[in-house]
């Protein structure tokens, strides 16, 4: 092909070169030719079909290419071409001007003589070809001798880059046991040179590591296997170093190289192997039914789904009593427990179990069976077990008239165990909290501690505990049903409480009342009840009695008329037996009102005490009425009191706290002379207030009045006078019941020693104006006169 596209090459030149010299003879080889503008050709040609004549008519810049060599080395400029125009006489008057792709920069031109120079190194894998303008203008007036043309200037290739692989590392995965000859994947490698340019992209692969197990196809790239069997048991990985070489693999060339990873992907080769022939698992009789009783496994060399494995049961001493399951995740077998074990029945089992492959490749049946199979020995172990009952539950029955400690029943429960330990019973008294019953520790009769009553309780629910005597942590429970028989002991009585009257225009045998009967008790046969007068109102009675035989009586009236006047209620006894053995009977009243009535026997009217009968009070009632008369008469006494506690309270002025009362003692105090009268260093002693004090916040019930003492003389050695006075006041307030509360604020103003004027404070002064003596006041002069004539005058003056 490269000699192909060489020839191909060399008869374009040959070809463009005939065609210069035909249209130009004489004027040599060149790049590019244009006849001149004013000049005619050479004569005519021929004549056409019409006897015209023909000439040969002017030629454009003649079509032509450039070629180039790329990656140009050397220290001179490279030559590229020239450009010439016939209108050039070389006296330097055409101007040669080069336009497009690189013009002046890549590609530079003599303006005079035409010649084309490269100025720097190209590269034809950057850019292979150049498209450029060329024209030829007169230097001095810049007129065009030529027109513009196109030419384009194309570069050569040379080998200069090496195939590049499209991926490195490749990453492939091909299945054991593959065949010679089975594909793997292709690689590819690039050349940048050009392909249609000798064998610069030529690209041939080889293989330089990966042999003997992998090949490689020179032209295309495919790695194949290259040895059978190739197993990935023994070896998964595989690294295959491929070479890519261009100019056909000839020496010289560029070469380049990628790895390819080679994964052997599994395949079903080999069957599932027990590790062992013989499995044996202990497990206790106790273990519960769908507990695991061992786990086995079977090897196998392959992975993934090739290495899913099922198992099965394929033989047992003991049918139904195991199953074998397969966990997915582990591809283990897992023994389940089916029936419940007993060590005392069945000692040892033992199970034949199959293993075999899911997935099987028929392309490997002759490597033999894919299954393998195993003996599993399961032993039973004895465990100390609790009794066991003869039965689920009991069901016993019972008169309810059985006397005190009458046996109704026995459980039995025994010891399953070999020891066969002696067994205790017990009743479970969360199941009995009245005591009812009882039972015999030993030999387990149920009997009865307290009388029964049907009516009262028809069924008793109880449990019953068997516990091993060697081992009293080993109990086992039964639930024990006692039923309670039914035995004719109630009398029956009146369905409901009946309220009758009677029309005193009533007639006689005439039916005023219906009446049923009741009884706890149950026969089998159903209730029969028979209603009659009672004997001792027989003779004498206003009214009878009529049984109907369907246990309802009717009660008739015995004369034609009633009067309230003479009688308003009537009683009539009424005597129920039933139809049992023993037979039950009871005397019910029932009571008659008299009442007014109209024509069609509708009630009009009643007397106060048939009011009173039909209204139904019963002494229970009458009872709670009285009470809640007796409590309202109590809370209204309760509110009295506490009314007139409130009236006892005097500090008590509004609903405020009243802790910021302030009481103030107003004393005078003793002038100028006295300088001792307060020492405030004593009102700071704490040692002067005492701790004992009266609780102030609850008024007294008496009222005590205040004692008051009498003040004594300070000395000078201690300034006692002050700390004296107020003692003597704390002591005063802590004795007045009606003082004010611990918080309040009391102010003691003391009048020192000293004055003149002594004190005119009535503090001291006596509670009866009787005892008071005012005639000192004439004594102080005319200013005191008023006053004297207000108080000094004798009482009978003040009187009249």
């Amino acid at each position: 092909s490269a000699i192909y596209l060489f020839l191909r090459k060399v008869c374009i030149l040959m070809v463009l070169w005939a065609m210069v010299h035909l249209s130009s003879p004489g004027q040599g080889l060149r790049a590019l030719r244009r006849t001149t503008g004013g000049r005619r050709g050479s004569g005519l040609t021929g004549q056409d079909a019409n006897g015209v004549p023909l000439r040969r008519s002017k030629r454009g810049w003649m079509w032509n290419q450039f070629f180039l060599l790329e990656e140009y080395t050397g220290t001179d400029k490279q030559y590229v071409g020239k450009l010439h125009s016939d209108s050039d006489r070389g006296d330097g008057s055409v101007k040669y001007v080069l336009t497009g792709e690189g013009a002046g920069t890549l590609f530079k031109i003599d303006e005079k003589s035409g010649d084309i120079h490269a100025t720097k190194r190209l590269d034809r894998e950057e850019k292979a070809f150049y498209i450029l303008h060329a024209k030829a203008v007169n230097r001095f007036t810049n007129e065009a001798l030529e027109g513009e043309s196109e030419f384009i200037i194309k570069i050569h290739d040379i080998n200069d880059n090496e195939p590049r692989f499209t991926k490195d590392p490749y990453m492939a995965r091909v299945p054991e046991m593959s065949d010679i000859g089975t594909s793997v994947i292709q690689v590819t490698a690039t050349d940048a040179d050009d392909a249609t340019y000798g064998n610069s992209a030529k690209v041939v692969y080889s293989i330089l590591e990966g042999q003997p197990y992998f090949s490689v196809d020179p032209e295309t790239g495919l790695i194949k296997t290259a040895l059978p069997g190739m197993d990935r048991e023994v070896k998964e990985n595989y690294q295959v170093v491929i070479q890519a070489k261009d100019m056909a693999g000839q020496m010289g060339g560029l070469s380049g190289t990628t790895t390819v990873s080679i994964t052997l992907s599994d395949v079903n080769d080999n069957p599932p192997r027990f590790t062992k022939t013989l499995y044996e698992f202990r497990v206790p009789e106790s273990i519960e039914v769908g507990s695991a009783v061992g786990v086995i496994r079977a090897m196998d060399a392959d992975i993934g789904q090739n290495a899913e494995m099922d198992y099965r049961i394929i033989g047992s001493d003991g049918p139904g009593m195991f199953e074998i399951t397969t966990n997915r995740s582990t591809q283990e077998g897992v023994i389940l427990l089916r029936k419940p074990l007993d060590y005392e029945r069945k000692r040892q089992y033992s199970l034949r179990v199959q293993v075999e492959n899911v997935h099987i490749n028929p392309r490997f049946y002759s490597k033999g069976p894919f299954r393998d199979e195993a003996t599993i020995k399961i032993i039973v172990e004895d465990v100390d077990e609790p009794p066991v009952f003869e039965r689920a539950s009991y069901v016993v029955e019972v008169k309810e008239d059985a006397p005190k400690n009458t046996a109704i029943g026995s459980v039995s429960a025994s010891d399953p165990d070999d020891k066969n330990s002696l067994v205790r019973y017990t009743i479970d008294r969360r199941t009995d909290m009245d005591r009812v019953f009882n039972i015999h520790a030993g030999n387990g009769s149920v009997f009865i501690l307290r009388e029964l009553d049907r009516e009262e309780n028809a069924w008793h629910n109880i449990t019953v505990i068997a516990t091993e005597f060697t081992n009293p942590r080993q109990i086992s429970r039964v639930p024990v049903y006692v039923r309670v028989l039914d035995v004719n002991d109630n009398a029956p009585t009146f369905a409901t409480n009946y309220e009758t009257f009677v029309c005193e225009n009533a007639k006689a045998n005439q039916v005023i009342q219906t009446v049923g009967a009741t009884d706890p008790d149950a026969p089998l046969g159903g209730h029969r009840f028979f209603f009659n007068l009672a004997q001792e109102a027989a003779g004498k009675a206003n009214f009878s009695v009529h049984d109907n035989k369907n246990n309802t009586a009717s009660i008739l009236t015995r004369r034609n008329s009633y009067s309230t006047l003479q009688k308003s209620v009537h009683h009539v006894p009424v005597v129920i037996s039933d139809g049992e053995f023993p037979m039950q009977s009871s005397t019910n009243t029932l009571t008659i009102r008299v009442c007014t009535c109209d024509r069609k026997g509708n009630m009009k009217a009643c007397n106060a005490e048939a009011l009173t009968a039909r209204a139904g009070l019963s002494t229970g009632a009458l009872v709670a009425i009285l009470l809640c008369v007796i409590i309202l008469l109590m809370i209204v006494v309760l509110f009295a009191a506490l009314r007139r506690q409130r009236k006892k309270e005097p500090l008590i002025i509004s609903k405020e706290d009243v802790r910021d009362n302030v009481v103030s003692y107003n004393d005078e105090g003793g002038g100028e002379e006295d300088t001792q009268a307060f020492d405030i260093g004593t009102l700071r002693n704490p040692e002067a207030i005492e701790e004992s004090k009266q609780r102030r916040d609850i008024v007294p019930e008496a009222f005590y009045p205040p004692i008051r003492r009498p003040v004594l003389p300070p000395t000078r050695d201690n300034n006692g006078d002050v700390r004296d006075f107020i003692n003597q006041r704390l002591q005063d307030n802590d004795s007045d019941p009606t003082a004010p509360p611990y918080d309040s604020l009391a102010t003691y103003a003391y009048e020192g020693n000293g004055s003149v004027a002594e004190s005119l404070s009535s503090l001291e002064s006596v509670t009866t104006e009787s005892d008071q003596d005012y005639n000192y006041l004439s004594e102080w002069g005319p200013r005191f006169k008023k006053l004297a004539d207000l108080y000094g005058g004798d009482d009978s003056d003040r009187d009249s």
